[in-house]
């Protein structure tokens, strides 16, 4: 049985916290790539202009963009670990005050009735998975709502298939249009229930930007969608030109016979994530 104090959660949350300042390095890749591929001059420009923010950004720890999202975090937690001093829960709220407080990051947190902020944007919102061993890995996901508001649940019906899924993914980008702040990244979950298909989807936002599945089936899909979604010409910052999407991630489970959900999760170009082991 490994300890783990809930002082040391705390600091480790708020020490990842600073990733509202850093997108991820396979992000800043893919939009260099997408840069170097990119014919249309106002597109060519909006690429610049983000791949120097995130730059400056990164240099001067300031924010990414001014929506430093609401904290999300996917958590594995070794059986074999005792959280010391209180709840897991409780330590990653602590760890979020205290980072977004120490960077100067915007509190975006309120009631969905009254809209009264809670001034230090928290509560986060957490998925525990529960594995073997005595690990504890903490990945941190600010999420920022151009793009979170964008989420779509399609209810198919078996009978609508693979083209159906396709269709689906493909609908959601396109009446989603400039909102998501693209180039994004596209988040597939296919199956299970309506809320596990939505889980699923935001979970494959944490690959590395272009990271293929490893089941056949899905990369040829992640690779057709991507194609397809490009093509719609939306383009960068919405100004038309190959760059809609740098990535299309899926992710699968088992759904019931009568069933076939189908969830979109867009990431903007600000795909910002940490991760420790404690």
């Amino acid at each position: 049985m490994k300890t783990v104090n809930y002082a040391q959660i705390v600091q480790t949350v708020a020490d990842l916290t600073c990733a509202c300042s850093q997108i991820a390095p396979s992000c800043e890749k893919a939009l260099q790539r997408a840069l170097e591929n990119e014919k249309n001059p106002n597109a060519r420009f909006a690429l610049e202009t983000l791949i120097e923010n995130a730059k400056t950004a990164r240099e001067q720890d300031l924010p990414v963009c001014q929506d430093t999202g609401m904290s999300v975090f996917f958590v594995r937690l070794g059986q074999d670990v005792h959280i010391e001093g209180g709840l897991l829960t409780d330590a990653i709220d602590d760890g979020v005050r205290k980072g977004y407080k120490e960077h100067g990051y915007r509190a975006s947190v309120l009631d969905p009735i009254t809209r009264v902020n809670t001034k230090d944007n928290t509560p986060a919102i957490v998925h525990i998975s529960l594995v073997l061993g005595d690990l504890l890995e903490i990945t941190f996901l600010p999420k920022g709502f151009g793009s979170e508001n964008m989420s779509r649940l399609f209810m198919l019906k078996p009978s609508d298939g693979i083209e159906g899924v396709k269709n689906a993914v493909v609908r959601a980008v396109k009446e989603a249009g400039a909102n998501p702040c693209p180039p994004i990244v596209v988040g597939v979950g296919i199956g299970g229930t309506a809320e596990k298909a939505m889980e699923l989807a935001k979970e494959q936002l944490l690959r590395d930007v272009g990271e293929h599945s490893k089941d056949e089936t899905l990369a040829n899909m992640e690779c057709e969608l991507l194609e397809r979604i490009n093509a719609l010409g939306i383009g960068a910052q919405g100004f038309g030109g190959e760059s809609t999407a740098l990535a299309v991630h899926i992710g699968k489970c088992p759904t019931h016979i009568a069933a076939l959900p189908v969830a979109v999760n867009i990431q903007c170009n600000a795909n910002r994530i940490a991760k420790a082991v404690l």
